[in-house]
């Protein structure tokens, strides 16, 4: 559980508030009108998050990738009514 703070409170203790991320492996979550705004996390903590989501950014990338143009989509042009189709210049057909 992250602890919270309003904005106004942490500007005036952000001191303490990196000691306790830092020291005492906490997170601080900063809010305004009761709403969050920003997180405080340790550099380890960031490290670690960002690592937990680069393989579902690889993954998306590789899924997006693999679709490129499919056969499928030729026979599939009448269906959805389209009536232009884009060719590379200067191939004919």
């Amino acid at each position: 559980m992250a602890y919270e703070i309003p904005v106004t409170q942490a500007r005036a203790e952000l001191a303490e508030l990196i000691n306790r991320v830092v020291y005492g492996g906490e997170r601080v979550v900063v809010t305004r009108h009761g709403k969050p705004l920003v997180a405080l996390v340790s550099a380890a903590d960031l490290e670690r998050l960002e690592q937990d989501r680069q393989p579902d950014e690889e993954q998306v990338i590789s899924s997006v990738s693999a679709l490129g143009s499919s056969a499928s989509a030729a026979g599939e042009r009448g269906s959805f009514g389209l009536t232009a189709e884009h060719r590379r210049p200067g191939s004919r057909g």
